[in-house]
């Protein structure tokens, strides 16, 4: 293969990553914790893009409760987001991890 074709290779594979970030940015994760009280939204980019609380667990005499909620609901939220990525990222290399080429995020 000579070196014109490995750079129109390179080229093709990064367009497809630029194009692959673009859908994963659309797509959401969510995640709830405390059987639904706090629920956070994330999107393929590993961005909180929202986070309810039912009003509810809004206890101002134990807010650690509800930090803890909130903290348990994001992380699992940017986990699956994470996954989520990783296993777009594999489909896109065939599974081969290619030394050079950039993580998606």
């Amino acid at each position: 293969m000579n070196r014109h074709m490995v750079m129109k290779q390179i080229e093709k594979m990064q367009a497809e990553v630029v194009k692959l970030q673009e859908e994963l940015g659309e797509k959401t994760i969510e995640a709830s914790a405390g059987g639904g009280t706090v629920k956070a939204l994330v999107n393929g980019k590993q961005e909180l893009v929202s986070l309810t609380i039912d009003p509810a667990a809004i206890d101002k005499d134990d807010a650690e409760i509800l930090q803890d909620m909130i903290i348990a609901a994001v992380n699992q939220a940017m986990k699956q987001a994470k996954e989520m990525s990783e296993e777009a990222m594999a489909k896109l290399y065939g599974g081969f991890k290619i030394p050079g080429m950039p993580n998606l995020f």
